[in-house]
């Protein structure tokens, strides 16, 4: 799956992190990592609703974080548009392109 990601401005990544507030967490990436499971969920969660939040619970540490979601990025693919502690939020245009940012 080859997808273009369009690059994001400021005020769409802010759009974007305000509606990933009340956002419930639909993936979670434990000690185990980036597991080809893992990539599937996170795939098929992009599809259905574009942005996602995500939870790190493997007790990574920031530089871990970092890490992972650069490894996130390139392997789902999609865009990292912001994070906070052990939270990110994901990000990936729709089949019908961004409906989010409509």
């Amino acid at each position: 799956m080859t997808q273009e990601i369009p690059a994001l401005t400021g005020a769409q990544k802010t759009k974007l992190r305000g509606l990933g507030q009340v956002a419930p967490d639909a993936a979670w990436v434990g000690k185990e990592g980036i597991t080809p499971e893992f990539l599937a969920e996170l795939n098929k969660q992009l599809a259905a609703r574009e942005l996602v939040k995500l939870r790190f619970t493997g007790g990574q540490d920031r530089h871990a974080r970092a890490a992972l979601t650069e490894q996130i990025e390139t392997a789902a693919p999609c865009l990292c548009v912001g994070g906070v502690g052990k939270t990110a939020l994901f990000w990936r245009p729709g089949p019908d392109g961004a409906q989010l940012l409509a």
